[in-house]
């Protein structure tokens, strides 16, 4: 089975419409998918209210856990806080924060930031992670996660390293923003095992962490595994 929790629909700069991602998610054996399109405060409201009713609509009509959730996306650090806070009381079951990828310039301390955040659930691809960044994401029951995305996946190994030192969780994402590039399973367990991950450790990335942030998130009406 396939999670994956960061995804990306033509809400923000994906190819498809949520419902139709989600439909191509569980034709690929996925069991839970988050569709998280890029927002600022501007843009929140407007995108939330579409992703909840389409990811309801999936989950009354299909066995796939359809998450409706945000990616904040180049925010200034400062506002991280807020916003998170802003997109969950706006109905939005997961949040994620677009971390200090290397190929990208995102603001110094965005990590940080989305770290003491406790309205924020997943730091994606956070490029060059501090052990102390990661320390304060396994104080804080944050997420890290390993990309499968281009560009993105360049710092996996060095994200592996740091959370194994800090014992952080730790979780595969396909940020995919076209069909072709969400999760196979065989493509699954070949980004953690890039990653530097035992077979043991990905066991626990890919099947044990997951069900961790469901039971974490306590989303409204989920029976939970």
């Amino acid at each position: 089975m396939i999670y994956d929790f960061h995804c990306h629909t033509n809400l923000s700069d994906g190819a498809l419409t949520a419902i139709e991602l989600i439909r191509r998610a569980h034709h690929a054996g996925y069991k839970a998918i988050a569709v998280t399109d890029h927002v600022a405060q501007g843009s929140l409201q407007r995108v939330l209210t579409e992703i909840i009713r389409d990811c309801a609509l999936a989950r009354a009509h299909w066995d796939i856990l359809a998450i409706p959730g945000v990616e904040l996306t180049h925010l200034p650090a400062a506002a991280i806080a807020e916003t998170a806070q802003q997109a969950k009381a706006l109905g939005a079951w997961l949040v994620v924060v677009h971390g200090e990828t290397t190929t990208e310039p995102v603001e110094k301390g965005t990590n940080r930031a989305a770290i003491q955040c406790r309205n924020v659930d997943i730091l994606a691809h956070p490029g060059l992670l501090t052990l102390e960044e990661a320390e304060l994401a396994a104080a804080n029951n944050v997420f890290i996660e390993l990309s499968a995305r281009k560009g993105h996946c360049l710092s996996n190994g060095h994200i592996t390293n740091i959370a194994r030192q800090a014992g952080a969780r730790l979780l595969v994402d396909s940020d995919a923003h076209q069909p072709d590039e969400l999760l196979s399973a065989a493509l699954d367990l070949h980004v953690a095992q890039g990653a530097g991950l035992s077979r043991e450790e990905c066991h626990q990335v890919l099947t044990l962490n997951p069900k961790l942030l469901i039971q974490k998130l306590r989303l409204p009406g989920i029976k939970q595994d």
